[in-house]
C-alpha cells in the first residue's frame, strides 16, 4: 500500500525568553516507509506523539519500538535517531519548547534523559492539542505563543492522566509533602469560608483517616488544629486592623459563623477573649503613641 507523504509547520510569531516557557514550533508528518532522522542532536525539547503507524526511536542507550498512542520526547543535547516502520510508516505530531521552566514541566511527567517514551491511550487528546498550537500559529498574531503555552500545559495533564502505569519516579514521601502542601493551600485559600476537613478531603480526593494521619506526621498537628489556628490567627489580626468591626464579624470574616464557639477557641489559644486581646492591643498602641509625643 502507497503512503502519501505529507509535513506541515508553524513556528511561533515572538523571540522566545530564556527565563520563561516557550513554544517554538509545531507540526505534523505522515513519513513514508523507512523515513528516517539523524543521529542528530537538538538544543531543544521536541516532543512527538504518534497517531498511527510504527517506528523506531533510538536513544544514547536505547532502541524503543513504537506505535499509535505512544509519545517520545528528545532531550536537549542528546544524541538520538528515529526512523519510520517499513510497512506501515508513522504519522505524528510533534512540538518544540525551550527555557528555564520547561525542565520543570518534563519532570513533572517523568520525561528524564534514561526515560523519554510514555505510553498513552489512542484516544489520547496529545495529538488535537498538538495541533491546536500549529493552527494558533498559523494566525502570526502574538496572542497565540499565550495560547501554545496553555495547550502545552494541557498535553502535560493529558500525559500525567493516561499513563498505562503509574510513575514510579518520586517515592513516598515527596508524594506526602506535596499532598500535605496541597492541605496547606486548600485551607490558607478557604479559611474565610465556613468549610470542614471533611469538604477539603473531598475535594483533593482522599480518606480523611489518610489525610489526617499523614498531616499530623508532617507538621504536628492535626488538620482540624492547623485550620483552627489558622483562623484565629487572621482574627487576631482583623481585631488589630479592622476596629470597626465586630466580634461576631471577625468570627464570620474568619469562616466561624457561631461567635460564642469562637469566642471559646480564641481564648483557649491566645488566653483571653477577643474583646480583651483587641482591648489590650489598642491600649497598649495607645500608651506607645503617648509616649513617642
Amino acid at each position: 500500500m502507497s503512503v502519501k507523504e505529507s509535513y506541515s509547520v508553524a513556528s511561533s510569531p515572538i523571540v522566545p525568553d530564556s527565563g520563561k516557557l516557550n513554544v517554538l514550533f509545531a507540526g505534523e508528518s505522515q513519513t513514508k516507509p523507512d523515513h528516517a532522522l539523524g543521529p542528530k542532536i537538538y538544543d531543544y525539547y521536541l516532543l512527538h506523539a504518534i497517531e498511527s503507524g510504527y517506528g523506531t526511536f533510538r536513544t544514547e542507550s536505547e532502541i524503543y519500538n513504537l506505535g499509535p498512542g505512544d509519545c517520545f520526547l528528545i532531550h536537549p543535547d542528546q544524541l538520538v535517531s528515529y526512523v519510520s516502520n517499513h510497512t506501515d510508516p508513522w504519522r505524528y505530531r510533534w512540538v518544540a519548547f525551550s527555557g528555564e521552566a520547561s525542565h520543570d514541566l518534563v519532570n513533572s511527567a517523568g520525561f528524564l534523559p534514561n526515560c523519554p517514551v510514555l505510553h498513552t491511550t489512542e484516544t489520547s487528546n496529545v495529538p488535537a492539542y498538538i495541533h491546536h498550537i500549529q493552527e494558533r500559529f498559523h494566525t502570526k498574531e502574538e496572542s497565540s505563543h499565550t495560547a501554545a503555552i496553555g495547550y502545552l500545559h494541557l498535553i502535560w495533564a493529558e500525559i500525567m492522566n493516561h499513563t498505562s502505569t503509574p510513575l514510579q519516579l518520586t517515592i513516598a514521601e515527596p508524594q506526602v509533602q506535596r499532598t500535605v502542601k496541597q492541605m496547606i493551600n486548600y485551607m490558607t485559600s478557604q479559611y474565610a469560608h465556613p468549610v470542614s476537613i471533611e469538604q477539603m478531603c473531598t475535594s483533593l480526593g482522599y480518606n480523611r483517616a489518610y489525610l489526617s494521619r499523614i498531616f499530623k506526621k508532617e507538621t504536628g498537628i492535626s488538620p482540624v488544629t492547623y485550620l483552627l489556628k489558622l483562623r484565629i490567627d487572621q482574627a487576631k489580626r482583623l481585631l488589630r486592623e479592622r476596629p470597626e468591626l465586630s466580634v461576631e464579624q471577625v468570627s464570620a470574616s474568619v469562616g466561624l459563623t457561631d461567635p460564642l464557639y469562637f469566642s471559646r477557641q480564641f481564648k483557649r489559644f491566645c488566653g483571653q477573649s477577643p474583646t480583651s486581646y483587641r482591648r489590650d492591643i489598642i491600649g497598649a498602641s495607645s500608651s506607645h503613641n503617648h509616649l513617642s509625643k
